[in-house]
């Protein structure tokens, strides 16, 4: 999808670009027109399209050519002649070399109208749309409450390196303060490359698949300011140096609700395996949006932004308060049901579909909590149930993961929707395409409110109501 949307941005500007003139580290001059769904600045020189890294929307900038295809090329500024009235200094010393926030050298306002333009672009160009695109709403919070910190370690002392990779590449950046997370999340981090040597435990080596730590995870409470440490092993045993130093970790720390270990020895890019066990305290946090608390585990998934989350919640609650009244609910990939129960008061029934089991236990753990009965958990797969459902529901929130929806899946909360859908999306791209096939089939698209979740990323987070009319249906 990430292919099909740059080839539409390059499309919009010429339709068949087979320019061959323009040369591999080729020195050139051009003014940055618009952003990528990527993050590249667009350029156009001779007719071909040039994606340019960390730039700016009216740079003028000299750049070399890294990369050329056929269709575009690839590019890094030389030197800014003329910066744009948007750039500024990013206010993170390891922006450079870290490749976690791409934007930061953009000012924020900028960048909310950036993200806006991105969306339009996906809804334009893939899904064929002609809807206005409201501007996102604003994160409140420096953001990032989830962290995930790949480790590795120095040739010579050994000593755990832990931080986030060089953009392209899978060589470490030692992070010891990152500006966008709790300051609590650094100290801990850097309690862990401390000791680390002290009890024998080493970082991973991805070309060797050795070493004792792949990752170390915290899941942060914005509200109750708690921290859930996950170490994820490279084992499937513990061993007593880690089952030490969890506890080393727990006693030293009042703000560490919990230390978990995961065990992970797969060669994957997948960070947790399903196999947690907690070594010391408690293997939740608990978060609060609005009146509702939620019980949040290693393993299941809620958002990285609560802050801005909630926003989106509030937003969610809203329209369907203003819409309706003793609405029948349905909440498909609930994760913890943090949508289903957010919306439970002023709902008749809430219906929640989640497939991860820790989810679950914890969404009735959460409803206990809150003193809620008119929530129902269903374990199982979102595209199962919605194929077998035969109730209708005034009210379908769908939250999927980023690949979005398949037909069936669109079929089927058409076919169970009485009145709206309201689509959550992270992916601008599938949330396009889904919007085209849901139009096709006769839905309208009522609006498209943006909230940026990820600051000073490309990522924009999503929400669209889709109505159908019952006369029609």
């Amino acid at each position: 999808m990430k292919i099909i949307l740059n080839f539409i941005n390059l499309t919009k500007y010429h339709p068949f670009v087979l320019d061959n003139r323009i040369s591999y580290n080729k020195h050139v001059e051009v003014i940055i027109e618009k952003l990528s769904n990527l993050g590249y600045g667009i350029a156009k020189n001779d007719g071909m399209i040039i994606f340019v890294e960390k730039a700016c929307p009216k740079d003028k900038v000299k750049i070399k050519i890294t990369k050329r295809t056929k269709n575009y090329a690839y590019a890094a500024i030389e030197e800014i002649i003329e910066p744009s009235p948007h750039r500024v200094k990013p206010f993170c010393p390891m922006f450079n070399a870290c490749g976690a926030c791409q934007l930061q050298f953009i000012d924020y306002d900028f960048q909310l109208d950036l993200k806006k333009q991105i969306v339009e672009d996906a809804i334009k160009h893939i899904g064929h749309l002609d809807i206005k695109i409201n501007s996102p709403v604003k994160s409140p919070d420096k953001y990032r409450h989830k962290i995930q910190y790949p480790t590795a370690q120095t040739k010579v002392s050994k000593r755990l390196l832990a931080g986030y990779y060089k953009p392209k590449t899978h060589e470490l950046v030692n992070i010891k303060h990152c500006l966008i997370q709790p300051p609590i999340c650094n100290d801990i981090i850097d309690f862990i490359r401390q000791y680390a040597n002290e009890y024998n435990i080493s970082g991973y080596d991805e070309k060797t698949h050795s070493g004792d730590l792949k990752h170390i995870v915290i899941r942060n409470s914005a509200a109750y300011e708690e921290n859930l440490v996950i170490l994820v092993l490279n084992s499937n045993k513990i061993t007593p140096k880690i089952k030490e130093f969890a506890q080393l970790i727990y006693n030293n720390f009042k703000e560490v609700t919990g230390v978990c270990v995961n065990f992970n020895p797969k060669k994957t890019n997948v960070i947790l395996s399903d196999n947690t066990k907690c070594l010391a305290g408690k293997d939740f946090i608990l978060e609060k949006l609005g009146d509702k608390i939620f019980k949040i585990g290693a393993n299941t998934f809620f958002q990285v932004n609560p802050k801005s989350a909630e926003n989106i919640f509030k937003y969610v609650k809203e329209y369907i308060a203003n819409n309706f009244q003793n609405a029948q609910v349905l909440d498909a990939y609930a994760g913890i049901t943090a949508f289903g129960i957010y919306v439970s008061d002023i709902a008749q029934k809430v219906v929640s579909v989640e497939e991860n089991t820790q989810s679950c236990e914890l969404a009735k753990e959460s409803l206990e909590i809150n003193k809620i009965n008119n929530v129902e958990i269903n374990n199982t797969d979102a595209e199962e149930f919605l194929k077998n459902e035969t109730k209708k529901f005034d009210v379908i929130i769908l939250d999927p993961p980023r690949k979005g929806c398949t037909k069936e899946t669109l079929d089927n909360a058409a076919r169970l929707c009485k009145k709206s859908i309201i689509y959550v999306s992270c992916n601008p791209a599938t949330l396009a395409r889904d919007l085209k096939y849901l139009t096709d089939k006769g839905a309208k698209i009522e609006s498209i409110q943006p909230f940026d979740m990820f600051c000073h990323t490309y990522h924009i987070e999503n929400v669209a109501v889709i109505s159908y009319d019952q006369n029609n249906l």
